[in-house]
């Protein structure tokens, strides 16, 4: 059974920085497709960035420049690095995984429970 558990999140002030991790374990995940998505309060879930099987990597554009998405050798571990940090970057962050290993796949097959990460200003 494949589980995704993000850690990493807490408060940070606007301005820095913090970085998330995702240990996902059930598979093998160096072919899979991971990613990142986010929840503000009383907003959808949006798109926040992904990386496919190959490494190429995807951004919303409302963090290009700010966040990078990366993953470790095993496939494994998937990380977010979040700089210059802004209020509205506040929300819930939910790792992904897809076993197609297209970054931009929908549906997606595989969600963590998700972990908070405040921002205050």
């Amino acid at each position: 059974q494949v589980q995704l558990v993000e850690s990493g999140g807490g408060l940070v002030q606007a301005g820095g920085s913090l970085k998330l991790s995702c240990t996902a374990s059930g598979d093998t995940f160096s072919s899979y497709a991971m990613g990142w998505f986010r929840q503000a309060p009383g907003k959808e879930r949006d798109f926040v960035a992904a990386i496919g099987w190959s490494g190429t990597s995807y951004y919303a554009d409302s963090v290009k420049g700010r966040f990078t998405i990366s993953r470790d050798n095993s496939g494994n571990t998937l990380y977010l690095q979040m700089n210059s940090l802004e209020p509205e970057d506040t929300a819930v962050y939910y790792c992904t995984a897809d076993p197609s290993g297209i970054a931009l796949k929908r549906p997606i097959a595989y969600w963590g429970k998700g972990i908070l990460v405040t921002v205050s200003s």
